[in-house]
């Protein structure tokens, strides 16, 4: 089966690394970044992923954090295509209800020192593995403070509740166990208006995704193995890399 993937809100597909090592030879990754230019409003990145997609046939679809939104609208919008959807640690709403009303201060100055300030906790010993500290180094030189700040704005004006309603696909919310990006109400919410939804949970902080890969590509074997027409997932197993 083919599983697109739509980043976070780096929009890049740097943090899919330990994912896709660890995915089983019968899912076929496609992941697709985001344009480094433009307003970056979901208005805009919808465009975007639909030219993506338009030519990968049937396709199950993870959004992670910010790609969360893009997933419902891309199911929306190519029912036909979409086989099922996986909301990671994401939202349909502002994750965080209280910054949305301030963010119109969200500039890319302001946002520059927040990552900055951030930074910091990498250099803590035992906050974060060698390979996520250097994944980030890279996102930190290749996605600007502008983009960022751009993406934040989108994210603390977003509702989808609608489209989470009318999402046809089977769903499933894979959370992390302590998140404090995307917290727990917005898992809640989503299994509230799609009580349908399956709901997995990995342990770890919002980006369990890179540091529970093996985990992670457990729960989603465990939920395409119920999907119709996906017989060989039944006896998938997951890869564990080599150390």
């Amino acid at each position: 089966m083919t599983l697109v993937l739509l980043p976070g809100m780096d929009g890049t597909g740097i943090l899919f690394a330990p994912l896709l090592r660890t995915l089983p030879a019968w899912i076929r990754p496609v992941v697709i970044e985001y344009p480094d230019g433009g307003a970056n409003s979901y208005e805009e990145l919808i465009e975007h992923v639909e030219r993506e997609v338009a030519s990968l046939g049937e396709f199950a679809i993870l959004g992670w954090s910010f790609g969360g939104p893009l997933a419902l609208m891309i199911a929306t919008r190519r029912p036909s295509q979409v086989s099922a959807v996986v909301l990671c640690a994401t939202f349909v709403t502002p994750p965080i209800p209280r910054l949305a009303r301030i963010r119109s201060v969200i500039t890319p100055a302001l946002y520059g020192l927040v990552r900055a300030i951030r930074r910091i906790r990498y250099v803590i010993p035992g906050f974060a593995s060698s390979e996520l500290r250097s994944a980030k180094v890279v996102l930190w030189r290749k996605v600007s403070p502008k983009v960022l700040a751009a993406r934040a704005q989108a994210a603390l004006s977003v509702d989808v509740r609608d489209l989470l309603k009318a999402c046809h696909a089977p769903l499933m919310y894979l959370a992390s166990s302590h998140d404090a990006t995307v917290p727990r109400p917005n898992r809640d919410e989503v299994a509230a208006i799609a009580p349908q939804t399956q709901v997995f949970e990995v342990q770890g902080a919002h980006h369990s995704l890179f540091t529970k890969p093996v985990e992670s590509v457990a729960c989603l074997v465990e939920f395409f193995s119920q999907l119709p027409c996906q017989p060989q997932a039944v006896e998938a197993h997951v890869r564990i890399p080599a150390s």
